[in-house]
């Protein structure tokens, strides 16, 4: 298997579960925060939804300059917004991978805010990175949700949550 088809099985198995994820946000919620030096769960959410994007940012530019492209960041305030978000964000990032080729996926993409360079990697490593965020901050919103003692879904199998729901199922 080429690893362009690996990559677009992987971020669909990730997107499957992230849908999951980003739905299930009480609108009620989006400005709680567990902590102040933390992301909001409107700033967190909204990250995760975009971050499909890179895959396409990664593939059709050499790199992005934070200090001449100010991030202005989407502000969903719902479940059905973010999900919208999300959507567009995956199936462009897809698109691109789908008419992207290997000899591209090795070409350099520098991140940097104006001098400094933060990253120096191939666009293959920026794809990854994007797929690795996206897991990552997946995974603090379940955080932010389980405090909030909002049920999460699984991820690579059934959460606690589902776990006790289907024994509950059981015994009734």
């Amino acid at each position: 298997m080429s690893i362009i088809k690996k990559l677009l099985k992987e971020i669909e198995q990730e997107a499957q579960t992230t849908r999951k994820f980003l739905g299930i946000i009480p609108a009620d919620k989006f400005d709680w925060q567990p902590h102040s030096k933390s992301m909001s769960i409107m700033q967190l959410s909204n990250h995760i939804a975009e971050l499909p994007a890179w895959v396409s940012m990664a593939i059709t530019t050499d790199g992005l300059d934070f200090h001449a492209n100010p991030y202005e960041p989407y502000e969903a305030r719902t479940a059905a917004d973010l999900l919208e978000v999300f959507e567009n964000s995956y199936a462009d990032g897809r698109a691109h991978l789908e008419a992207a080729t290997e000899a591209e996926l090795e070409k350099p993409w520098v991140l940097r805010s104006g001098e400094t360079v933060l990253a120096n990697m191939t666009k293959y490593e920026t794809v990854r990175i994007a797929i690795a965020q996206t897991i990552h901050h997946r995974a603090q919103l379940g955080v932010y949700l389980r405090l909030l003692n909002i049920p999460i879904p699984g991820s690579y199998g059934p959460s606690a949550d589902e776990l006790e729901a289907r024994q509950a199922s059981t015994v009734a």
